[in-house]
């Protein structure tokens, strides 16, 4: 079957540069997912986009279906004719909308009873053909919250539309898509060639774009060529420029010719702090910052032009000229707030509304303050730093420069806590309150930072939860998801032994009153807990595992990981199958009881050898992990349980349980509970069996 390459370009006005990459990325997908779905092969997608285009280069594609036969069941026999053998209504109609006389009809069961049966010939229908829904219903289906309307038209996309080319080959595929006819002309780059470019084929792209065009439409050559321009302007400078990839991505999207140039800050300005002058850099101004071979801030940036200019020292000019103003205005907040102690803006934090129903940021400061006390005390820590650390902690966003730099709490506490000549620890713990602040973000590092960060987080999961805010579906406004992940992130990664039951415990009692206090603990519990479920999965860690410890979740998450890789571990024993399968044979005999086993085993009543056995071996395997289970060696403990599996096996196929003899068969279960009970102190290993 012959085939040909297909090329999509919507052009639009300036696409948000955020969006650009997801927007681009989910086109292609809906695109292959409806070429599937009309079974048209295709050997690949190539991706372009730049801020004024989305584009597609399907290659190879078929230029038709196949042929397909069709399976088509009518009505069941039965239904399909009278006693006298003539057809009914339903069997005429069923024939017609085959496009055959009754006759040609055959009968064929369904797999459930006999019904009339007919092999369509469907000829499969040309691409031109298909082509133009697939497109407008995968344009339909992109990620667009908020769509807009332009001039008279009716059509919504995510910003106004141009133009489209549409080319199958060498053929233009005349057709409207979001309101516009389709073309083979394309449009370069704004400045250095507005002029529209006859494209012949879909060959011709992206060559000609390039080269008459100035634009580069792939987003990947173009991030490459960036990253490139800018290492080699740093090397110019004998520096390391800081080369973020969200902010590459960012500038990515932001341009179609990208031309790197150096600019310069005065270096008064590095008195500031470097966090401010590289927000104001990066986040306002999208420039790349450069330091030094000790990892000083330089006095310079690199600025990612959309254009050759022929005078590239006044783009320069312009540029240095907008970030003066803007590094002016931090220095000048910076020296502003220096003028004013941190702890003189506590009694404002009364005035500062933290959330409606659960009061100032004062008020929750003084609960985060009592909360870090408790936890230093659980973990055995001097409480001294990390109680004052609390009592400055939300002081900073009262700052001018906080004010102006949302990013930077906690961060301009530090540099005010260290200039009013508070503790360095102190400081420390209040920058390091918000970390890790992303996926993958550094922990705390000292132990003031460590014990504030889990107050912070679970102080605000505590209220939220408790006055009836707690993420639903996909909607999590406050971010309590990150605020748990971060929780056990802290615990897990430090090797904190914590029991959190008790912190949420001592968390509720530090609110007034909180409405939705009915098993609240419990519910911020299993929210906690639930996101460790997908941490687990991100190591690659089976699902059963997870579930086998988190059936007997101890409240401290830093034992649930001792015991998940203990039981990790287990899985991977010749045991572990055949005792998974006893345990829930076992499970299965217990749960079915009108009463509860005895707690002790009567040994005078084992009678058959393989049940005398299996008592000798629990009172020595027991005898054995009881101090091993105490000290949290929970792998060593389960390696000796393992010697329970052909004992246990002997016992069911020698050994009838619910024997007619009360006495037998109440000693035997009591002796299965024993068991069932020495390996839920660690997990319940029937979840093993599926995995």
């Amino acid at each position: 079957m012959s085939n040909s390459d297909l090329l999509v370009e919507i052009g639009t006005e300036e696409l948000p540069p955020t969006a650009l990459l997801t927007l681009s990325i989910a086109f292609r997908n809906e695109v292959e997912k409806r070429l599937q779905e009309s079974e048209l092969s295709f050997t690949s997608i190539e991706t372009y986009a730049t801020p004024r285009r989305l584009a597609l280069k399907v290659l190879a594609l078929n230029e038709k279906q196949p042929d397909r036969l069709i399976d088509r069941y009518g009505p069941a026999v039965k239904a399909a004719y009278d006693e006298q053998g003539n057809p009914s209504k339903a069997a005429e109609g069923f024939a017609r909308s085959c496009g055959v006389k009754l006759d040609q009809l055959q009968q064929k069961n369904d797999g459930k009873i006999d019904k009339l049966f007919f092999n369509l010939n469907k000829t499969g229908e040309h691409t031109t053909a298909l082509i133009p829904e697939i497109i407008n219903t995968a344009l339909a289906a992109l990620p667009i919250p908020r769509r807009m309307r332009w001039g008279s038209s009716r059509e919504e996309f995510i910003r106004p539309v141009h133009w489209v080319v549409l080319l199958f080959g060498k053929e233009l595929i005349s057709t409207t898509i979001i309101g516009l006819t389709t073309s083979s002309s394309t449009y370069g780059h704004r400045f250095l060639h507005p002029d529209p470019i006859k494209l012949d084929s879909a060959n011709d792209y992206p060559t000609k774009l390039v080269e008459k065009g100035k634009v580069e439409p792939s987003f990947q050559i173009r991030k490459d060529l960036i990253k490139s321009q800018l290492l080699n302007e740093a090397k110019v400078k004998k520096a390391t420029v800081i080369i973020e990839n969200d902010l590459l991505d960012e500038v990515t999207a932001l341009v179609e010719w990208p031309v790197a140039l150096t600019g310069n800050f005065a270096p008064a300005f590095l008195s500031v702090p470097k966090e401010a002058l590289i927000s104001s850099l990066k986040k306002h101004q999208k420039y790349f910052y450069l330091l030094d071979q000790n990892n000083n801030l330089l006095p310079h940036f690199i600025t990612i032009s959309n254009l050759i200019s022929k005078d590239p020292d006044q783009v320069i000019k312009g540029n240095e000229k907008v970030i003066g103003p803007r590094l002016s205005d931090a220095a000048f907040f910076f020296e502003k707030d220096k003028n004013q102690r941190l702890d003189s803006h506590i009694d404002t934090l009364k005035r500062v509304v933290f959330q409606k129903e659960l009061g100032s940021l004062f008020d929750k400061s003084e609960r985060v303050k009592n909360l870090s006390s408790f936890i230093s005390e659980q973990l055995n820590l001097n409480s001294s730093h990390v109680i004052r650390a609390a009592e400055l902690s939300k002081c900073d966003l009262l700052s001018n420069m906080v004010g102006e730099f949302a990013d930077l709490q906690g961060v301009m506490g530090h540099y005010y806590a260290d200039h009013d000549g508070e503790d360095s620890a102190v400081g420390l713990a209040i920058e390091e309150q918000y970390l890790p602040r992303f996926s993958g973000d550094v922990l705390p590092s000292s132990e003031a930072g460590i014990v504030l960060a889990l107050a912070e987080r679970l102080d605000t999961i505590t209220g939220l939860f408790g006055i009836g805010q707690p993420p639903s579906g996909s909607k999590d406004p406050f971010a309590l998801r990150r605020a748990a992940l971060g929780i056990l992130r802290i615990i897990l990664e430090k090797q904190l032994s914590l029991d959190m039951l008790s912190c949420i415990n001592h968390a509720i009692i530090a609110f007034d009153a909180l409405p939705a206090e009915e098993n609240l603990a419990q519910n911020i519990m299993d929210f906690i807990f639930d996101r460790l479920r997908g941490y687990y999965s991100d190591l690659g860690i089976s699902t059963s595992i997870f579930q086998a410890v988190d059936a007997v979740r101890p409240n401290n998450p830093f034992t649930f990981n001792q015991q998940l890789n203990a039981v990790n571990h287990f899985s991977q024993l010749p045991e572990a199958s055949a005792l998974a399968a006893a345990n829930k044979r076992v499970a299965n005999i217990l749960s079915k009881l009108d009463s509860t086993p005895a707690e002790t085993i009567n040994d005078k009543l084992l009678k058959e050898p393989a049940e005398i056995s299996l008592y000798e071996k629990l009172q020595h395997v027991r005898q054995q992990t009881a101090p091993l289970i105490n000290n949290n060696k929970f792998e060593e403990a389960l390696s000796a349980m393992a010697l329970l599996q052909a004992p246990l096996d002997d016992f069911f196929e020698s050994v009838m349980v619910n024997a007619e003899d009360i006495a037998l068969k109440e000693n035997r279960q009591a002796l299965l509970k024993k068991i069932r009970f020495l390996f839920l102190q660690i997990a319940d290993i029937s979840f093993l069996q599926a995995s």
